[in-house]
């Protein structure tokens, strides 16, 4: 089962994607967790302890391991390098682990004006196909706003795409734009969370522009949510009622995706 969570910055992705994790492999399934924003917070939302957290390295700053792989050096323009490195040894050697969750992270590209074309986009994009391709229990994608980077690879790989919207039109309009590009590259698997909902018509707003048919449930506003993460722990523990919220959603997307890799072969991370 692979899932992609997105939207708009600041709804709660990294949130629903650390307790998804967490409630998974607290039912016993092998849980790959990929922070895939680089905004990384998904160590943090996962409960891993602080001296675990400082030790893991984003892929995307492995300058090394990416000039290996690609034969190129990062950060140069104008260089030939391989459209498709070696990435599948990738997940075992660099994943943290932390109660039952392996984590990977893969950073951001931060030099202005890199675009796709370059050794370090074209690694991190690598180790997310072979992810989404080869991955047979769960996967979780914490993703940043849109699903460009990922191309086609994701149209018959992934088996939801969960966009996280909060009341809110430019939040909305969030969704609208990647449901359209998805639709684009043959993702026709788009869900909806509400999240931050602080009464009926805050419900109501989302059901409205979202329909009741692609909504799979709403996380009302928990202000417990907002201090764990100022303080450092993972929501899963602190707040109760938002665990309980997203269990109801787990299960919704369990009905949609396990059937269909039931009889697979388990996969080796």
């Amino acid at each position: 089962m692979k899932i992609a969570i997105t939207g708009k910055g600041g709804v709660g992705k990294t949130t629903l994607a650390a307790v998804l994790a967490k409630l998974y492999a607290g039912e016993g399934y092998r849980v790959m967790a990929v922070d895939a924003d680089p905004d990384a917070n998904l160590a943090a939302a996962l409960g891993f302890p602080e001296d675990k957290q400082r030790k893991i390295v984003p892929l995307s700053e492995m300058r090394e391991l990416i000039a290996e792989r690609t034969g190129a050096q990062p950060g140069l323009v104008g260089q030939m390098f391989t459209l498709n490195p070696k990435v599948e040894d990738i997940p075992e050697r660099f994943c943290a682990e932390h109660e039952g969750v392996r984590l990977l992270v893969m950073g951001g590209i931060k030099k202005g004006g890199s675009g796709c074309a370059c050794p370090e986009h074209t690694f991190l994009r690598a180790i997310m196909r072979h992810l989404l391709l080869d991955s047979k229990d769960v996967l979780i994608v914490d993703m940043e706003a849109g699903i460009e980077h990922l191309g086609r690879a994701t149209a018959d790989c992934v088996d939801a795409f969960i966009v996280i919207v909060e009341p809110s039109l430019k939040s909305i309009n969030t969704y609208y734009s990647i449901r359209k590009l998805a639709a684009e590259i043959g993702v026709n698997k788009v869900l909806v969370v509400g999240n931050k909902v602080k009464d009926r018509d805050d419900e109501n707003f989302i059901k409205n522009h979202v329909g009741a048919d692609k909504l799979l449930g709403i996380l009302s506003y928990d202000v417990t949510v907002e201090k764990a993460d100022r303080e450092g722990v993972s929501p899963f523990y602190a707040s109760k009622q938002t665990r309980e919220s997203i269990a109801v959603i787990k299960n919704k997307i369990s009905q949609l995706c396990i059937a269909n890799y039931s009889l697979m072969p388990k996969a080796n991370f």
